[in-house]
């Protein structure tokens, strides 16, 4: 296959970071699983779901990004997300699954500069501006989430972007590296590049979320904790958790409210694995996906409800 290149390692095993960089379109094919189509200028792929039984191929990867997106079940993320629900396993089985599966000279890493000559400038997403919240929409979606303007002001700006044509606005979470998430009522993404968001204060202990609405929960949550008593961590999407780990390692006591999903629990117990400082705190929400949902049912459990993703009107 073109475009990739085979991995080179000393030690001859897979380690967590190595599986997350693998190229998703060489890993499907050595599972069996061949793309039923290759749309714009073959950036976009289409499968039958590896993950589940269908006629028409709703599984699609981002060769621009290499990341996947099952329509159907409504979950994406990057290799190491893809094989912990693919085996459904943990991470340290599934590690040993690749491993003994394959050798490292079977699979290839993803070399993201060899997309670039062939660009989707119109479909990506670009930040124009940013401010303070002011957008009403913004503010009601917040009121939804259960999440006070106050703390959102706090961590949160409103960002203008540019998608598709089109310019839209959202609530935006800045990352290490200047990078953004983007939320607001009907769209869910992030602006290049994609990193974590730390908040240090110099403590001793940290707790890591997965997502920012979560972290904005713990804050809702916490109205009276005293500033600088513990460090944060947002992960900005499960699969970056080995990317946050250098800085967890870091404290004495690490709190892990993730999500309880497939890809969360699998984290949270792969975390619970390296040590006694590590702490499962998802048991306050365990009846909820995760803190944000908690929060917004005041811990009742409610039934299940379908979800829409509608997309908002252009806005400024």
């Amino acid at each position: 296959m073109k475009g990739i290149g085979a991995m080179d390692f000393t030690n001859e095993t897979f380690s967590l970071t190595q599986i997350r960089g693998l190229d998703l379109t060489y890993l499907l094919e050595m599972l069996g699983h061949e793309p039923t189509a290759r749309k714009k200028n073959d950036t976009d792929w289409w499968y039958l779901s590896p993950l589940r039984n269908e006629r028409t191929a709703s599984f699609h990867v981002d060769r621009t990004d290499n990341e996947w997106y099952d329509f159907g079940q409504s979950v994406g993320g990057n290799p190491v997300d893809f094989l912990l629900r693919y085996y459904g396993c943990s991470i340290a089985e599934m590690i040993e699954r690749i491993n003994v599966s394959f050798s490292p000279h079977q699979l290839y890493l993803f070399q993201p500069g060899l997309q670039q000559e062939r660009p989707r400038d119109k479909e990506r997403l670009a930040i124009r501006f940013v401010k303070p919240l002011y957008a009403y929409p913004l503010k009601n979606y917040l009121h939804e989430r259960s999440i006070p303007i106050a703390v959102a002001d706090a961590y949160c700006k409103e960002v203008v972007y540019e998608i598709g044509g089109g310019t839209y606005y959202g609530l935006g979470f800045p990352n290490n590296m200047g990078g953004w998430e983007i939320r607001n009522k009907n769209f869910k993404q992030s602006s290049s590049p994609k990193d974590i968001t730390t908040i240090r204060f110099g403590a001793d202990s940290v707790q890591v979320f997965e997502g920012f609405m979560d972290f904005l929960s713990y804050q809702t949550l916490h109205p009276y904790q005293e500033p600088g008593k513990t460090d944060f961590v947002v992960l900005n999407g499960a699969g970056m958790f080995d990317r946050a780990l250098p800085f967890l390692e870091r404290h004495k006591q690490v709190g892990l409210w993730l999500d309880r999903d497939v890809t969360g629990k699998a984290y949270t117990q792969y975390a619970l694995s390296l040590g006694s400082k590590y702490r499962d705190e998802s048991g306050f929400y365990s009846q909820h996906k995760d803190l944000n949902e908690w929060l917004m049912n005041k811990g009742e459990v409610q039934k299940p409800r379908l979800k829409h993703g509608l997309r908002l009107t252009s806005g400024g």
